[in-house]
């Protein structure tokens, strides 16, 4: 069996290097627009991550500066591997519309 290690940690100390200058640039939540509280500490919900724009499941690079971001751990937490967009619709209490939850139309079959 395989074993599947998590590409963020792959190079530690560049990661660490990284989140570092991200923490640095940015104050406010990049999915909902609040400030963060960087002095919150891990598992507060409202503690600074970094997340990546391109998630890395799906091909992002956890390594390039240009691909991360700052969010909350709520936030970051919410939005997964999916959009920014249905992060925030949650956020919203908005469920996301899938086809079997649109209306059933019957057309005359009279």
């Amino acid at each position: 069996m395989a074993s599947r290690s998590n590409p963020r940690r792959s190079n530690g100390h560049r990661r660490d290097m990284l989140r570092g200058r991200v923490l640095a640039a940015y104050d406010v939540c990049a999915i909902c627009g609040k400030p963060v509280d960087k002095t919150l500490r891990s598992p507060h919900p409202m503690s600074a991550e970094v997340d990546e724009l391109i998630p890395v499941s799906r091909g992002g690079d956890p390594l390039s500066f240009n691909n991360c971001r700052l969010t909350h751990r709520r936030c970051n937490r919410l939005k997964s591997d999916k959009s920014d967009e249905y992060a925030r619709r949650q956020l919203e209490g908005k469920a996301e519309q899938t086809a079997r939850a649109l209306p059933f139309a019957t057309v005359g079959l009279d």
